[in-house]
């Protein structure tokens, strides 16, 4: 079960062929005041993942949230296009880092079975505002931590990536069958104390 009404991490969970059910947690997602970037998104994946798993009987809910850190500090998605604006001007000709929280949670259990965080850095080219305004305008930037989308119109801009690509998409899909395996470890091992 995926917590998340996020077409991007859908799309990576399909293209992987795993078979999953889409249902929004409904959370609020406001950051806690001097909460650490790693600590927020983990956070916000768990409270994601237990509000779905809350609602079902069985199976195992993903929760995952992404959050972009430039310079010391972090951006979600723009509430508007000044913001993106903004976002995209403090990202101009700069290295920063993604972060996605991971959580498991299997839903017999009510309890959090993994969490964890992947973090990539991404260089952006300098942009022009003319870019800036051009970019903004397509609506790309709209409802993406950061104002910008890796895998569409904002490619023209990335100048490196140092690390997993699909975690800059919103779902670091190495590090959910990380987690998966784990989970599965733990299922083995409890089955064998009984």
């Amino acid at each position: 079960m995926l917590a998340s009404g996020s077409l991007r991490r859908a799309e990576i969970l399909s293209a992987v062929g795993w078979p999953f059910e889409t249902v929004l947690a409904g959370i609020d997602e406001s950051r806690a005041a001097d909460e650490e970037a790693i600590s927020y998104v983990q956070r916000l994946a768990l409270a994601k993942a237990e509000a779905v798993a809350a609602k079902l009987d069985k199976g195992l809910v993903l929760g995952a949230d992404t959050i972009v850190v430039v310079d010391g500090t972090i951006l979600g998605k723009p509430e508007d296009a000044k913001d993106a604006t903004r976002m995209l001007r403090m990202l101009s000709g700069k290295w920063h880092e993604v972060l996605t929280g991971v959580a498991l949670v299997r839903a017999d259990k009510k309890e959090c079975a993994a969490v964890d965080h992947e973090i990539t850095r991404v260089r952006f080219s300098e942009m022009s505002d003319d870019e800036i305004d051009w970019y903004v305008s397509t609506g790309d930037p709209v409802d993406k931590a950061g104002a910008y989308a890796v895998q569409g119109k904002a490619a023209l801009f990335i100048a490196e990536i140092a690390g997993d690509y699909f975690n800059i998409v919103g779902l670091p899909i190495r590090l959910v069958y990380e987690l998966v395996g784990r989970i599965r470890i733990r299922k083995e091992l409890s089955r064998h104390r009984h």
